[in-house]
């Protein structure tokens, strides 16, 4: 039979989300969801990607959450802007996240 204080301790970590998921082996979802730097094992979010310039259809290589004007090497069109996280394509733009 558990202590009295053993069985507050279990219904507190209950109420938290701690009863049925397993701390050494989190699920992929679980883990994504995450901050990055609360997972598991810490990564970054962000990713290089080809994106296809709509104009020249010329392929630029572009950080994910590029915090500079990213413009076409070859016809000098804007492809990507910054915002406060993730860099916006400008419209028209294909892309596609380079393996790692």
């Amino acid at each position: 039979k558990l202590s009295r204080s053993c069985q507050s301790r279990l219904q507190r970590l209950a109420k938290m989300g701690f009863r049925d998921s397993n701390l050494l082996y989190p699920s992929e979802e679980s883990e994504r969801r995450k901050h990055k730097l609360k997972r598991l094992v810490q990564g970054q979010n962000g990713y290089f990607m080809d994106v296809k310039c709509p104009n020249c259809y010329a392929i630029t290589v572009v950080y994910s959450h590029a915090s500079t004007v990213v413009v076409c090497d070859a016809c000098n069109t804007v492809v990507a802007q910054p915002t406060g996280g993730k860099a916006r394509l400008t419209e028209g733009c294909s892309f596609r996240k380079k393996p790692e």
